[in-house]
């Protein structure tokens, strides 16, 4: 086999950790892949932000740009991204706050209504992005 496999647990300061004694991590990068764990639109202190999805689809989204930056990639790196709605009817709105943060060359996404969500929450996203060496560009 040529090269090795490389497996590196992110975890950004930036951004909440999980609870004590979860059993995830923030994100996973496998060689030059980063796995991000769903992500809530929580504060510094584990609260949902106040003012209900699209507040909270901000949170999440500002908060995975931080785990993104420690793991050496970025949004325009995304490759896919999961968007898990309390409500379906939520959509256009969190559509609106995502063209904040991609505006061409979008990521592959889903998006569904689920049963429900930790905490209580509107909205939680899931993302994939590459890691590309910058000497590589």
């Amino acid at each position: 086999m040529a090269g090795s496999l490389v497996r590196k647990v992110i975890m950004a300061a930036k951004a909440p950790k999980p609870a004590a004694g979860s059993p995830y991590n923030q994100a996973v990068s496998f060689n030059n892949i980063v796995f991000l764990s769903g992500v809530l639109g929580v504060d510094e202190n584990m609260k949902l932000v106040p003012g209900g999805v699209c507040p909270q689809a901000r949170q999440a989204l500002t908060t995975i740009g931080h785990i993104l930056e420690e793991a050496g990639t970025s949004y325009e790196n995304i490759i896919k991204s999961t968007i898990m709605l309390d409500d379906i009817n939520d959509f256009s709105g969190v559509n609106e706050v995502y063209k904040e943060f991609f505006c061409k060359d979008f990521p592959a996404r889903s998006t569904f209504q689920v049963g429900k969500l930790p905490m209580g929450a509107s909205v939680e996203i899931e993302v994939i992005a590459a890691i590309i060496d910058k000497c590589a560009k």
